[in-house]
């Protein structure tokens, strides 16, 4: 990459922050293309970076990204969101992002580990999210 030759990759990270505030669609490009050009590690922290988004905005990136078939990048976007948010944001993150992110959701939170879905179970169930 340019920027770390020319000895600028801490503006490589500062760019990577500021894509990550990019409106949903823009920010679930740009990790797609981060992905298509083999930079998984690069795509990972900006999706990393993105769980500070409002839940709203990331359940439609979420969305963005699994209807662009990029259902790994999605995946990835979740199990960090289940990483370092509470259950009752990942509740309302599903509750927000209709029928097609609960499954996501779940996978991912799986994923994290089995007490981590069972909290979210838990969460969803008193959140009266349909579908649990």
């Amino acid at each position: 990459m340019a920027l770390r030759r020319a000895g600028l990759a801490a503006d490589w990270a500062t760019l990577l922050w500021e894509v990550s505030s990019l409106p949903p669609a823009g920010f679930a490009a740009a990790a797609g293309a981060l992905a298509d050009a083999g930079r998984a590690a690069d795509c990972g922290l900006l999706l990393r970076q993105g769980v500070a988004r409002p839940v709203a905005e990331v359940a439609e990136a979420v969305l963005a990204l699994d209807g662009a078939d990029r259902e790994r990048e999605a995946r990835d976007l979740l199990e960090a969101f289940v990483r370092v948010r509470t259950p009752r944001e990942a509740a309302e993150l599903a509750g927000t992002g209709g029928p097609r992110l609960l499954p996501l959701l779940r996978a991912a939170a799986r994923e994290v580990s089995s007490e981590r879905e069972w909290d979210l179970v838990h969460a969803l169930r008193v959140a009266g999210v349909p579908g649990v």
